[in-house]
């Protein structure tokens, strides 16, 4: 069963993402994708399979967002994914894909809806955060 996680290592919530998938006995495919990003067309079938628009995809915080003025809704959804391919660290992130689903993981936590093994047992977060106990019941 193939999982694929578009990973910034730079990210404390996609090592989080990435240590709960690995903590889940898988071993997914890591694209980190700054240095590997997206297609546009393959950016477009992410942000079709989590059911969300290119607008709920992009992040602000340390990225051109302010300086591209993305803020303005004047920008289509079309654009809004030109500006993603051409700048991926627009691109939210982690973003999982499995058999089962797509996610934005953000918190970390939401792929436990889409891993084939979601019963991880106690995660601590890097920040400290308790968000599985023992037995897989979520705490956060």
């Amino acid at each position: 069963m193939t999982i694929t996680i578009y990973h910034n290592p730079a990210c404390g919530t996609s090592r989080n993402t990435l240590a709960m998938i690995r903590q889940s006995g898988a071993e997914p495919q890591v694209i980190e994708y700054l240095k590997t990003p997206p297609t546009r067309e393959k950016l477009v079938e992410l942000i079709a399979a989590m059911g969300i628009t290119p607008r709920a995809l992009l992040r602000e915080k340390g990225t051109p967002y302010a300086e591209l003025g993305l803020g303005d809704p004047k920008w289509t959804d079309a654009e809004i994914v030109d500006f993603m391919v051409a700048h991926p660290i627009l691109i939210n992130r982690p973003i999982v894909v499995t058999p089962l689903g797509v996610v934005l993981a953000r918190p970390s936590e939401a792929v436990l809806a889409i891993l084939p093994n979601p019963h991880i047992g106690t995660f601590t977060k890097e920040d400290g955060e308790v968000v599985i106990d023992a037995g897989g019941t979520r705490l956060a």
